[in-house]
């Protein structure tokens, strides 16, 4: 059925019960008023028939049967009055004149309510028929009471109050159908109007395959509306931003997410592949507003999960290290075979020798400094790797004499290399046309701490950058926005993934302290 079916359907059983309703009233107040009206009139009746002279002469000796006075009264009260009945009772409640036969002899079925002595109108069961009826004592002229006169109608059945509702009833139930027929096209129209067209059914449909939709795929679907109340987090969202299901209706600003994040989910900008930080995740967003006419009535934003792509370039940004570092040792080796072999053919053979000494005394020295203060092999290389590429560009680098760093787990030892090997490539590119470059490093394994510091002789960080060079997207460094600004930011949110955190001071140049928390050991 469709809607505009339901809501007629649903507005005609209104209508029908409302009817049925007003019907039982009706009937009530139908009934109410013909006790009320009838039992006034046979009261008159009754206290006619019972201050005759003769009813109040005759009845006291008077027996069933015995002489026709008392009968032609009666007869005569009740057709004058349209009573259904009439009847005098002797003082023991014996009816001696009736205007039914059959009552006649028969001992006078006063009602409980109706008291002995005194008049009364109500409803009294009378000859095998409910009657309203008036009881009115019959006294003598000394005032005593010598029996009852009783005058009572027949009650209309529950089909002749029915019948005499009807034809209000008809034109009720006419203008109730008119009005609930146009109400329901209405509002079935201004409902279909609301939701473009759609039934019911079809809005179930739909309702069950967005829930299957946003629950489905990988990506997380945020959505918050004109009031930034979240109206749509499935599953990955929540997990991504960590937030619980509960969370929906909510008021974004009171879920305590950073700041970045809140800003990302509710501006109105259109945005493709964001890169924004959420606790230690690194999350790409793309958010679209939702425009009803001129109005922007809320966004939509999905999220991924680049975390894990980050370890991955991580890891290549090992493998990229050695390659590089692989590169400048060939440039190196390139150069130092070119200078051996001047010295041959000059045959300066003592210098030969004396030159590969040296080189290979500085490059053993190097590597096995760094060794025997590093035991971690992915760090111990990235230093290496770095050291290679320092000289490359004429800098200098050196790993402080009381720098101890022994093997850490797996995902520390990437974490540890990654944030080293990002804070050097700064170093060196801040420094590296600076006279007499230079960047020094220092590990420290500390009880439950473990601690890099990486200081170079470049000009430092300047006072109004300080307060903004770990936020996503700042960069002193020339070049496309969206390729820089994310390098201390990751930095900051690899460190606070294992409870640390990095600082900056500027100490003849910048120097970046990165901590990381440990167990205990």
């Amino acid at each position: 059925m469709s809607l505009a079916g339901q809501l007629l359907a649903l507005q005609l059983v209104i209508v029908v019960v409302m009817l049925a309703g007003v019907l039982a009233i009706s009937m009530a107040q139908s009934a109410k008023s013909f006790e009320r009206t009838e039992g006034r009139r046979a009261l008159s009746a009754a206290e006619t028939l019972a201050a005759m002279p003769l009813v109040r002469a005759q009845l006291p000796g008077s027996a069933p049967r015995m002489g026709a006075a008392l009968p032609s009264v009666t007869e005569s009260v009740r057709a004058i009055s349209g009573a259904s009945l009439a009847l005098l009772a002797s003082p023991e409640q014996e009816v001696v004149a009736s205007t039914s036969p059959a009552l006649l002899g028969t001992r006078l079925d006063r009602p409980r309510s109706a008291p002995a002595g005194r008049s009364w109108t109500g409803r009294a069961p009378l000859a095998g028929q409910d009657t309203a009826a008036a009881f009115v004592p019959v006294l003598n002229d000394a005032g005593q009471v010598v029996g009852t006169a009783v005058v009572a109608r027949d009650r209309p059945h529950v089909l002749q109050l029915a019948a005499a509702a009807v034809p209000n009833l008809a034109v009720y139930m006419g203008l109730s159908l008119a009005l609930g027929i146009s109400g329901s096209l209405l509002l079935a129209r201004r409902v279909k109007r609301q939701t473009f067209g759609l039934e019911p059914r079809e809005i179930a449909a739909l309702a069950e395959h967005r829930s299957a939709v946003l629950h489905g795929i990988k990506e997380g679907v945020v959505a918050v509306d004109s009031e930034q109340r979240i109206t749509v987090l499935n599953g990955p969202a929540a997990q991504l931003l960590d937030l619980s299901p509960d969370a929906v209706s909510q008021p974004i600003g009171s879920l305590g997410l950073p700041d970045e994040v809140v800003d990302a989910l509710t501006s109105d900008e259109s945005v493709t592949d964001e890169l924004v930080l959420a606790g230690s995740r690194l999350i790409v967003v793309n958010r679209r507003p939702i425009v009803s006419g001129n109005r922007v009535e809320g966004r939509v934003t999905t999220l991924r999960d680049r975390t894990e792509l980050e370890t991955l370039e991580r890891e290549l940004g090992t493998t990229r290290a050695t390659t590089e570092m692989l590169r400048a040792q060939t440039h190196e080796f390139a150069n130092q075979l070119h200078t051996i072999s001047g010295l041959v053919q000059l045959r300066e053979y003592d210098e030969v020798i004396h030159y590969i000494d040296g080189l290979e005394q500085d490059r053993t020295a190097f590597r096995d400094g760094v060794t025997e203060r590093v035991g971690d092999p992915t760090v111990a290389a990235v230093l290496i790797a770095k050291s290679s590429l320092a000289a490359e560009r004429g800098v200098r680098l050196s790993v402080s004499d009381g720098s101890s760093l022994g093997r850490i787990g797996d995902e520390l030892s990437r974490d540890v290399a990654a944030v080293v090997g990002n804070l050097a490539d700064n170093a060196i590119d801040a420094c590296a046309r600076t006279p007499d470059p230079r960047v020094h490093v220092e590990l420290m394994d500390l009880p439950n701490l473990l601690r890099c510091v990486v200081a170079d002789s470049g000009p430092g960080i300047s006072d109004t950058d300080l307060p903004s060079i770990f936020r996503r997207g700042f960069s002193t460094k020339t070049g496309p926005r969206s390729e820089r600004g994310y390098g201390l930011a990751i930095v900051r949110a690899l460190c606070r993934r294992h409870g640390g955190d990095v600082r900056v001071e500027n100490r003849g140049g910048a120097v970046f302290t990165a901590e990381f928390r440990r167990e205990g050991r």
